[in-house]
């Protein structure tokens, strides 16, 4: 082969090379899609791209997710795991890989930046439990097999009460409805199981079991908490509240 040809092979396999990058063809898939919203769901993009999401919207790994004022959402992963997102909450899908017969490559690394979610184990965490986890600032949240809740409070839980009415303390809230999660930070570890609250102050603090007297359970509008269907976009006004 000459010099000149082998050149022409060279720049037709580049051509070829960008294009498939152009059209998508090697991006990886989507990691969840957007089952249920009420409001305003954005996201941004790790290429730093933004846009706003709606019922059936692919989010994909990297994504940031943010509900508006008054706006939940629910995402379904591909593994079957559910998060729903409360108002004023940022959510980030660190990295995601799934597939049914290569298990040896699971992850699922999610982000709580702000605001508060519940979350639901799929099948990935039900065969890999140490694959899954959910990073916040005080302290990352291990699973074993679990339904769990997350608030994170800094001067902005003004609108929701613990169990006797109060104002819950700035720092990290968990709830567990069933399974048990491990929460674990710099200055020490906890498990929690079902029935169990936990909190950590700051990432300098020991995480604790939370008497039920302080305790925070986290609440969705029924509609968005109810697996109603494929999706659907809701009315959350003068909807009841429930765990999810």
């Amino acid at each position: 082969m000459t010099r000149k040809m082998l050149s022409a092979r060279v720049e037709w396999i580049a051509f070829l090379l960008a294009a498939l990058l152009c059209n998508g063809a090697w991006a990886s898939g989507p990691a969840a899609v957007v089952t249920h919203l009420s409001g305003t769901l954005s996201v941004v993009r790790a290429d730093g791209s933004t846009r706003i999401l709606s019922v059936r919207s692919e989010v994909l790994e990297g994504d940031i997710l943010s509900t508006a004022r008054e706006t939940y959402s629910r995402v379904k992963f591909n593994d079957g795991a559910e998060v729903v997102l409360r108002p004023e909450t940022r959510f980030k899908v660190d990295s995601y890989r799934y597939e049914a017969a290569k298990p040896e490559e699971d992850n699922f690394i999610v982000s709580l930046l702000k605001g508060g979610m519940r979350s639901v184990t799929g099948l990935l965490g039900a065969r890999n439990k140490e694959r899954v986890s959910v990073q916040t600032s005080t302290a990352t949240i291990g699973i074993r097999g679990t339904h769990f809740g997350l608030l994170m409070c800094n001067d902005d839980c003004g609108n929701i009460k613990t169990a006797t009415g109060q104002t819950p303390s700035n720092g990290l809230h968990v709830d567990v409805a069933s399974g048990a999660v491990s929460v674990t930070n710099g200055a020490g570890s906890q498990v929690l199981s079902a029935g169990q609250f936990g909190y950590v102050a700051s990432g300098n603090v020991a995480p604790v079991i939370a008497p039920r007297s302080e305790a925070v359970q986290v609440t969705m509008k029924e509609s968005i908490s109810k697996n109603t269907g494929s999706g659907q976009a809701v009315n959350t006004k003068g909807d009841a509240t429930c765990s999810f």
